[in-house]
């Protein structure tokens, strides 16, 4: 499974993202995410929802050999219904990250999907470079980054697209939390339950209220915007600078 799932006390269910080494976004871990999200949405016992991911990488985004290879859904992330992203930001429960280590670009966009983001201390990153390896910002994941951070944070983040440690992701809102790394998961339980205790159909009824003008500007997207994406990321410049990524990934 590349999305595990484990229920704990008081109606908590923790998503766990199970794609070593670096919990990358491939389209079957999109597809996977997208079914629990689903599963947890419709199952009466599930109150709230944690994510987190296995290993040292909470997810470093999407997978950049898929992308290069232009078998990716990249420019669909965050952006339709059968998106795993997508699924779990407008998840109508309550939603935690749990950002247990690195969270790179679509990384990061997995823990803004949440309601509540909570990491710990350390050395991991986060970040939004897409513009530093010349991807288009996917519609989706835009609409996601802009309704959790404010202007000033979004283009700190992803116009400079360099990579934040914990407290700098605190202070820029990636994160609502940092707490010491023996206290994460029991902090994100405590969260989850707390918030798990609230009106179910107050809390769906508020969060759809939140998030409504940034779900219709996402499903008002033209063909041509589409394309347009599209057309950057599989443009040559592109393809040269997720090219050198990778090189850089593999000399590590």
């Amino acid at each position: 499974m590349l999305v595990e799932a484990q229920d704990l006390a008081e109606g908590v269910r923790m998503l766990t993202l199970n794609r070593p080494p670096a919990n990358a976004i491939s389209r079957d871990l999109s597809d996977e995410l997208c079914a629990q999200c689903h599963a947890a949405r419709d199952d009466a016992a599930v109150r709230a929802v944690i994510v987190t991911g296995v290993g040292r990488f909470f997810s470093a985004g999407v997978d950049l050999k898929q992308a290069a290879e232009g078998k990716s859904n990249l420019g669909n992330l965050g952006g339709a219904e059968d998106d795993g992203v997508f699924a779990l930001w407008t998840m109508p429960k309550p939603t935690v990250a749990m950002v247990n280590g690195h969270a790179i670009a679509g990384g990061t966009i997995i823990a803004l999907a949440c309601d509540f983001r909570i990491t710990a201390a350390g050395t991991h990153k986060f970040g939004l470079n897409e513009v530093a390896i010349g991807l288009a910002f996917p519609y989706g994941a835009y609409e996601i980054a802009r309704l959790a951070l404010t202007n000033r944070a979004l283009r700190h983040v992803a116009l400079e697209a360099s990579f934040l440690d914990p407290a700098r992701a605190l202070e820029l809102g990636i994160v609502d939390e940092a707490v010491e790394p023996t206290e994460l998961e029991a902090r994100c339980l405590d969260q989850a339950r707390r918030l798990g205790r609230n009106g179910q159909l107050a809390y769906a009824h508020t969060k759809r209220t939140i998030q409504q003008e940034a779900i219709a500007r996402i499903m008002a997207r033209t063909p041509e915007q589409k394309r347009e994406v599209n057309a950057i990321m599989k443009s040559d410049e592109a393809r040269a600078l997720i090219a050198g990524q990778m090189r850089s990934m593999g000399s590590r």
